[in-house]
């Protein structure tokens, strides 16, 4: 459960460095100052949203390296290395994207493929999922990673992303400038630039719009775990590997991977608002269906 959760904790990251620089700098000042223009905190809105959004995509692979302590396999040191590349590069050639970056990391079974585009990606997996899973078991796993790149979910993922953080720069900035508004009413300094009440206001609205802004985010990651189990299984042929595949992971501890990494990893989610996977059994019953 890696690639989005990072992806999210390196975007809340960046809006809060940007957020905090155009304080700084004084450009919600300049915005709200004489009345607020909607038109002109849209653009910014936009700006800072997207820019968050797009700063972390470009970051998610070197930052998953970090995070995890991934090694990239250049040249294969045994056989379990030399069959993990051979298998990516089959399911990449099938699927018609450029030969990923393969790695291997220490941990509990797990898997995940980050990158910012389809063919500039890595697909990494856990010494757990190797020890813990059969070949044709770590084969699906790592299918269903490849349908995550093929299918272009972390640059799906970040235009959802942007579109949230958007609107939760705007429509904090909203609340907090009628907010400050109405606490002013009367003041005559009420058209020297915004106060105490949009500060604060907006300061909150951005928490609790996020909150919200990342349960939408969830959602859609949700979606993308059911159509990359899909993936996995056209990759291979027959869908059974990958319902063993889930159906092991249930009997096994999926390994805890950094919140910023979440979504496009192979692990299920506990089916809550926050979870980026929907349950093991759910997409199990939705493989068997298809």
């Amino acid at each position: 459960m890696k690639r989005i959760a990072l992806f999210v904790l390196t975007n809340l990251a960046v809006m809060l460095v940007l957020s905090v620089t155009a304080r700084l700098l004084g450009v919600d000042r300049f915005l709200t100052a004489n009345g607020l223009n909607l038109g002109a905190l849209l653009g910014f809105s936009l700006i800072m949203g997207f820019g968050g959004a797009i700063i972390s995509l470009l970051m998610s692979k070197p930052m998953a390296k970090w995070s995890t302590g991934a090694v990239v396999i250049n040249e294969p040191r045994n056989a379990d290395e030399a069959w993990i590349v051979n298998t990516v590069q089959k399911f990449a050639a099938k699927a018609g994207i450029a030969m990923p970056e393969v790695a291997i990391y220490e941990g509990e079974p797990n898997a995940f493929a980050t990158g910012a585009t389809k063919n500039s990606s890595l697909v990494a997996v856990s010494t757990g999922l190797l020890q813990g899973m059969t070949h044709e078991e770590v084969e699906a796993v790592i299918g269903h990673e490849i349908a995550h790149v093929a299918n272009g979910d972390m640059v799906t993922m970040t235009l959802i992303q942007g579109v949230m953080n958007t609107f939760v720069v705007f429509l904090s900035r909203v609340v907090g400038y009628a907010v400050d508004s109405f606490l002013r009413k009367g003041d005559e300094r009420e058209s020297s630039g915004p106060g105490i009440g949009y500060m604060v206001t907006s300061f909150v609205m951005e928490v609790v719009l996020g909150f919200v802004a990342a349960i939408i985010v969830a959602w859609f990651s949700r979606q993308r775990e059911f159509r990359a189990d899909a993936g996995a299984a056209q990759l291979m042929g027959r869908k059974q590997p990958m319902i063993n595949a889930l159906a092991r992971l249930g009997g096994l501890q999926p390994g805890e991977l950094p919140q910023s990494m979440a979504a496009m990893g192979i692990a299920g989610g506990l089916g809550k608002l926050f979870s980026t996977h929907p349950p093991l059994e759910e997409r199990i019953a939705r493989l068997q269906q298809s």
